[in-house]
């Protein structure tokens, strides 16, 4: 009877510290992710074309605010290119960020509230963990629109938005 409390008391014990580990491991997978989002919007706003893209996967997406902007990687560095090299990027300063681990903990998605050129804005992605780190896989940017002037703003762009859907149904 003995060795049976002993071998429970041991079970017990190994499984009370795995579970302890795996939260450590948790918390401190969210903020390694939480110092690479923000480096990668640091360099944005430092105009680091390297670190930033540095930063992404090489299969990145970047999703813009603009219905047009849906940018795989090498895309995207030709249209940020230009920004980068007039040391004029943009700025997403991180008010608020949640950040969410899968089980297996080799990706991580996470949503976040931005301070930006553009005021308040609405960020959210995915990070993959890669032999160099954990790396941006694919990113929305939403511009937040008060509910109470949605009306305004539909009314601002119905006439591109027309345009656009028209062309997409013709292809």
């Amino acid at each position: 009877m003995k060795l049976l409390n002993v071998y429970v008391c041991c079970f017990l014990v190994v499984f009370s510290c795995k579970e302890k580990e795996q939260k450590t491991d948790v918390a401190s997978i969210k903020k390694e992710v939480n110092i690479n989002i923000d480096n990668w919007h640091k360099a944005a706003a430092n105009a680091n074309f390297e670190d930033y893209f540095n930063l992404m996967t090489k299969d990145g997406v970047f999703i813009g605010t603009d219905a047009t902007e849906n940018w795989q990687i090498d895309n995207f560095k030709d249209f940020s290119k230009p920004y980068f090299d007039k040391g004029k990027a943009w700025s997403f300063k991180a008010l608020e960020r949640n950040i969410y681990v899968s089980e297996n903990q080799k990706i991580v998605w996470f949503d976040e509230l931005l301070d930006t050129q553009m005021e308040l804005c609405r960020g959210s992605g995915v990070l993959q963990h890669t032999n160099e780190g954990w790396k941006v896989k694919h990113y929305v940017l939403s511009i937040a629109i008060p509910n109470d002037n949605v009306k305004e703003v539909v009314s601002l762009k119905k006439k591109t938005d027309s345009i656009l859907k028209l062309k997409m149904k013709k292809q």
